[in-house]
């Protein structure tokens, strides 16, 4: 295991804890339906993909060979399919009839009167022992039976990232281990947070009106001669020009004048980063603030943690050591070699 250093503490109040990446925490939808999470926020701009996107549904496999030909289908995880555009249900039906007509299932395919909370995913996922769903395609692990009453260490190492859950790990003897599914990291973030307080989470929306603006580059001497701009002055941040503290309009508008000032000459090279005071920039403002890369918010009456794996991007897997009873000793995430 090599090194073991402290990345700092969560708290799980509910005994459910939620792993994902944190950069895309803007498509969460807490106890609400997904569909009335803009999509906009997970990046879809195009009017008649967000429309498609709103008007999603869930389906659910039935009969009595619902789980073999689920989990032979190899669509998602469990019974239910998540998130199934519009414009993609028919064409699942048919494929999944298909299967079911091939092997010779006694299955069927049906639709669920309403979308699935997010929130009610790890619910269902933590009933059956812990596990993966998809949010948007996304990969989401669930795990439940945590302590509820005291901060709970979250230790990086070499090969991965690892949250005791006994006091002392002589008392809890580890009798097997299990796989709870895979995290797809696409913005070098893993984010541990309970599955309650996330829903308090402000991902792109501040929290007190304000924003950062922030930009460096090939070109960032001369927009910061162009635009005044002083050091940004944020930990971490050495040599990084902009503005702290600004109304969000104010910097709305110098963010829009270094896009425009950037795209009047090609052969100008500069990154523009626009930064609303909302728990994802508190988060990640500590954790470029952390040589270790790691940072805390309080978010919902929970502390939850943001770490930026060593790798990157990339597949990480997740699993738990299991005592006597099956509940939970220690919960890992381990890096790819």
């Amino acid at each position: 295991m090599g090194q073991i250093y402290g990345l700092g503490e969560i708290t799980c109040p509910s005994g459910e804890l939620v792993i994902v990446d944190g950069g895309h925490l803007g498509m969460w939808s807490g106890e609400g339906s997904p569909a009335l999470v803009d999509p906009a926020a997970f990046g879809v701009r195009d009017p008649a993909v967000a429309a498609d996107v709103t008007a999603a549904a869930d389906f659910v496999v039935t009969g009595p060979d619902a789980a073999t030909a689920a989990h032979s289908f190899g669509r998602q995880p469990g019974l239910t399919l998540h998130d199934i555009p519009a414009s993609g249900a028919a064409r699942l039906a048919d494929l999944f009839e298909a299967h079911c007509r091939e092997h010779g299932f006694d299955a069927g395919l049906d639709a669920s009167a309403g979308r699935v909370p997010h929130r009610e995913r790890v619910r269902r996922c933590t009933e059956a022992g812990g596990g993966r769903f998809l949010m948007h395609g996304v990969p989401v692990v669930a795990v439940g039976g945590m302590p509820r009453d005291r901060p709970l260490p979250v230790l990086g190492t070499d090969t991965g990232i690892v949250i005791p859950l006994a006091p002392s790990p002589a008392d809890c003897p580890v009798v097997k281990s299990v796989e709870l599914g895979e995290i797809r990291v696409d913005w070098a973030r893993l984010l541990f947070g309970d599955a309650d307080a996330l829903s308090a989470w402000r991902h792109d929306e501040p929290v007190d009106d304000q924003a950062d603006v922030a930009f460096w580059g090939a070109s960032e001497e001369a927009a910061a001669v162009e635009f005044e701009a002083p050091c940004l002055g944020e930990p971490g941040e050495d040599g990084v020009r902009g503005w702290t503290g600004l109304p969000v309009a104010q910097a709305m508008r110098l963010a829009g004048a270094l896009f425009d000032w950037k795209d009047a000459d090609p052969a100008r090279r500069l990154m523009v980063d626009f930064r609303p005071h909302s728990h994802h920039w508190q988060i990640m403002r500590a954790v470029r603030a952390s040589p270790l890369q790691a940072g805390t918010v309080e978010v919902g009456g929970a502390r939850v943690l943001c770490a930026m794996p060593r790798q990157g991007d990339g597949w990480f897997p997740v699993s738990a050591d299991l005592d006597p009873t099956g509940r939970p000793v220690t919960v890992r995430v381990s890096f790819p070699e």
